[in-house]
């Protein structure tokens, strides 16, 4: 191998964290850190630090959070450390004064075998509409995002089972492994990136929100419980419960077939002494963990004890 790459890593969330430890572990040379801003979290509004900042500091490394990614001084002392590349891991975007900074370049690993599933949130998005297939991408930063050339790529089967929260794990092993590759080929004169392929039918991973997290019960079982389990780790796929003439928000973070047909208007609950049951639009559904406003998620069995469901309720 020729000399170690001087590198500066660019992350945030536990996603990250896989990949930075492994650098660390690595034939090269992290140089410093780059992550966000200690953020106001929780009840107390207490600010609490990223899981790329724990980490970083867990190392040793030396750290930056700016607030800006023009800052000039920031800016400056980056390009003062001399890198060779930049890593970039669940971050945001990044201006162009900032990933021309390196002398061989800034790539990012996304999550997605691009340039399917480009956007913020490609793991949930994967489960949620029935892939089978997906993986992760190494690719230069240009101007646009998730759009530029493809160095190297890996795939990875999604389970039956397979929750959003099971996927992130499968991916973060295999992206840092996918990114110590990437380096090793940048490092040898290796890398050959490719313009990503031009499709008709692109899926995207758009940003997760309120309206793209709503259960619609008038869909098929299979698409709800792909929702539910698409969103398992975060946000969690949510409904509104008509209770005693009240309606309130929920949260579904696990469900399952019953096999039994529906026999009931979408929404509708039935429920008996193993369990809650939904209709939806061909099939019942049994819901395994749930979350009330003010509560904590729990077991449909915990809620049971302590919460009495009526004939009437409904899911809407």
């Amino acid at each position: 191998m020729k000399d170690k790459l001087r590198i500066v890593f660019l992350g945030t969330p536990d996603f990250a964290v896989g990949v930075l430890n492994a650098l660390v572990k690595g034939a090269h040379n992290v140089i410093g850190v780059v992550t966000a801003p200690d953020r106001p979290s929780g009840r107390g509004r207490n600010l609490q630090a990223s899981a790329v900042k724990n980490a970083a500091l867990k190392h040793g490394l030396d750290l930056w959070q700016p607030e800006s990614l023009k800052d000039p001084e920031f800016l400056n002392e980056l390009q003062g450390l001399n890198p060779d590349v930049f890593v970039v891991v669940a971050f945001r975007m990044l201006p162009e004064v900032l990933w021309r900074i390196p002398k061989q370049g800034t790539f990012n690993l996304h999550a997605s075998l691009l340039p399917q599933y480009r956007g913020a949130a490609p793991i949930n998005w994967a489960i949620i509409n029935g892939e089978t297939k997906t993986g992760v991408t190494t690719f230069f930063i240009d101007h646009q995002i998730d759009t530029g050339a493809i160095i190297q790529s890996r795939s990875c089967p999604i389970e039956p089972d397979d929750n959003a929260s099971k996927l992130h794990d499968k991916l973060m092993e295999l992206g840092t492994e996918l990114v110590l590759s990437t380096l090793e080929a940048i490092a040898q004169g290796q890398a050959k990136p490719q313009p990503q392929e031009s499709h008709s039918a692109l899926k995207s991973a758009p940003k997760l929100h309120p309206e793209n997290t709503r259960i619609n019960w008038d869909q098929s079982a299979e698409k709800i419980l792909n929702l539910i389990r698409g969103l398992d780790a975060y946000p969690g796929a949510w409904t509104n419960l008509m209770h005693q003439g009240e309606v309130f928000k929920v949260k579904i973070y696990e469900a399952q077939k019953t096999g039994l047909e529906a026999s009931s208007t979408p929404g509708q609950i039935h429920f008996d002494k193993k369990g809650l049951y939904v209709h939806c639009q061909d099939q019942q559904i049994a819901i395994n963990s749930i979350q009330l406003p003010g509560k904590k998620k729990m077991p449909i069995q915990a809620l049971m004890n302590g919460f009495s469901f009526e004939k009437e309720d409904k899911f809407v």
